[in-house]
Order: structure tokens, then sequence, then C-alpha cells
């Protein structure tokens, strides 16, 4: 939990930087141009970092005059800007795309990934007490212990070194995990490079160990516990091996709990429930989750700002989004420097980060 950040206006910071990067300005020349897409982007994430809903953001937003200076905005946005925005900047080819850039900055120049943990966790879908779930079915003499028969789902591959989430694919469950890890690793060796994956048994398939170690050239290691119990050893080439001898030592497999300490920290900083009423929009919230983590996990290392040549003298410098535009109608304001940062700060101290 220390890794991830707590500060709402650092992150709102590396938010809008990651953005600035992945996102063009405005979404078209003809668009009315009064908040920039990273600045939608920005308040995304504030409002999962907040864990609250979109007329939640506009009050956060109205209330801490530091936020609102940090990401650039004269005017806090109707709630139903970022509402519609999110459903442009998170469609899921677009945010495969906005998903890769935290990623990146968190790596630098470092494209290969010693070893990474695959694992899958479900999310409740609402936010009912388990007092209410359980009192619901009281009448009967077996007490009700879940109040839905589908839960929201995410797949996510894991840094063993810096838990950081390099690969996340959202859906909906229950569901066989068994043909979702060609997809999983498939999306993670997009971002990044990996030699070692290390995945649960429900994962346990000797087609998934052949795509991995002779399509993609990635050793795996997987309990081979598929199947019906026997003595006999598994008739795969790479199933067989896994029966006799892994270990925790074996493969170095007793890293693959790293998948449930960074699960853990993602339900715990930004809540185990989405509040998503259909299909999409879960989808959405769970895609805005994964890349507030990274967001969160990027500033906190400090690997962000070593990455982005931010560095004079020692001290940090970051450039905020209205320090190159005058004031227009574009309901953007002139700051000269952060909150907490020296009123008179020379102009060539700060750094661009395009």
């Amino acid at each position: 939990m220390s890794k991830l950040s707590k500060s709402p206006l650092r992150v709102a910071r590396a938010a809008w930087a990651v953005a600035t990067q992945a996102l063009p300005r405005y979404a078209h020349r003809f668009s009315p141009q009064k908040f920039t897409q990273p600045q939608l982007f920005a308040c995304l994430v504030l409002k999962t970092f907040f864990k609250t809903d979109y007329r939640g953001l506009a009050a956060q937003l109205a209330d801490h005059s530091d936020l609102r200076a940090a990401l650039g905005l004269a005017v806090v946005p109707h709630f139903t800007t970022p509402q519609k925005a999110s459903r442009r900047l998170l469609r899921l080819p677009v945010a495969r795309r906005r998903f890769r850039t935290p990623v990146r900055r968190f790596l630098k120049r470092r494209r290969r990934v010693k070893r990474a943990a695959l694992d899958s966790t479900g999310l409740d879908l609402g936010h009912a007490s388990r007092y209410y779930v359980r009192r619901r079915n009281g009448a009967q003499k077996r007490w009700q212990t879940v109040a839905y028969s589908r839960y929201a789902k995410v797949e996510a591959a894991f840094d063993c070194t810096s838990h950081l989430l390099l690969a996340a694919l959202v859906g909906r469950g229950p569901r066989v995990d068994t043909d979702r890890f060609v997809p999983l690793l498939d999306a993670t060796l997009a971002n990044v490079r990996l030699t070692v994956a290390l995945a649960d048994a429900g994962y346990d398939s000797e087609p998934n160990h052949c795509h991995a170690r002779e399509a993609r050239g990635v050793r795996s290691f997987i309990p081979a516990t598929a199947g019906r119990p026997t003595t006999q050893p598994p008739t795969g080439r790479y199933r067989r091996p896994m029966k006799q001898r892994l270990t925790k030592a074996y493969g170095h497999y007793g890293q693959r709990w790293q998948a449930e300490t960074g699960f853990s920290m993602f339900k715990r900083r930004l809540g185990a429930a989405v509040n998503g009423r259909s299909y999409w929009s879960q989808c959405r919230d769970l895609l805005v989750m994964a890349i507030t983590y990274n967001v969160m996990l990027l500033y906190a290392a400090v690997g962000f700002l070593q990455s982005t040549s931010l560095f004079t003298s020692g001290t940090v410098w970051l450039q905020p989004p209205s320090a190159r535009c005058r004031a227009s109608s574009s309901s953007i304001v002139v700051c000269s420097a952060l909150p907490g940062l020296p009123e008179r700060t020379p102009r060539s101290t700060f750094r661009t980060l395009s």
C-alpha cells in the first residue's frame, strides 16, 4: 500500500502528463475547445482516485482550487462533460494505448520484465452491504452470501518486482480462465518483453504452454491440476514437469503470489466494486481503475519524475498545463507556478513534457 501515492494533487499532475503524451489536445479541430482531452482524462483518473461518481467529481473540483490550478481549469466542468468524455477516451482499442503509456514511462528505456504473475479477480456490481445481502434471504434456513449471479472481472499481469500492472483485460464473470491465458499473455507482450510467466492452476492447459514457450518464447509455469485425479503423470511435454517438479523454488513460482498482493493494493485503494450499470460502462470503469492504479504507482515510485527530465539543479519542476497558453475563450487561465512552488519562478526553469 505504501507504493501507491495518496496525494490527489500529485496523481492529477501525473495523469495529466501521461495524457499529454498519449492524447491530442482536442478531439477535433471544430470541437468547442473548452476543455482539453488531457484535462478530461485527468478528471476521470481523479474520479476513480476519490472513489466517487461524476457529481462527486464536480464537487471535489469545485472545493479544491489546487486541483483546478494543477489541471489548468478556469471553470469546473459540468458532471456530464467527463461522463461523455469517458465514452470516447475509454473505448477498448483507444484505452489500450492509454494503458501502455504509464507502463512505458515507469519502465523508461527498460522494455524487458524478468518475471510476471498472471491472475484474475472479480469485483462487486453495486455497493450492497454484506448485512443486507445476508438478511434479504433470512426467511430461508441458509443465509444468502451474494446478491448477484454475475460480477465484473479483471484479468491482469503484474510485474513481480514492482507490482506494476503490465496488462489488463476486462469483462464479466463467472467464466473459466483456461482460454484466457493466450489473450492475457499477448496483451502483456504488446507492452513489454517478458521472460517468465507465472500463472495459477486455472490457466492449466498444454496448448497454453505451447503458445507461451514455442510461439512467444516465454517460459511458463502453471500447476498441472486439470483433469481427473490420477496417480499417472500428465502426458503433455510441458505439463509433465509441472506435475513432477513445480515447487516454490522451481522457476521461482513462489513469486506468483505477487499477483495477490497487486490485487490487494488495487482493491483496497481503488475499491472492490464498480458503479456502472451496463456492461460497457462497467468495462470503462475497470479500465480507468487499471490506468489509475499505474498512475498512482508511477508517481509514488519517483520513476515518473526521473523519466521526464524535469530535474533542474536538484529541484523538481513540473510545468502546469496553462503555462504555454494565454487566457482565451477556452476557459484556460495563465498559471505562473503550481501550488507550493515559489511565485516568482523563472520561465526558463520549466520544461515541457512533449
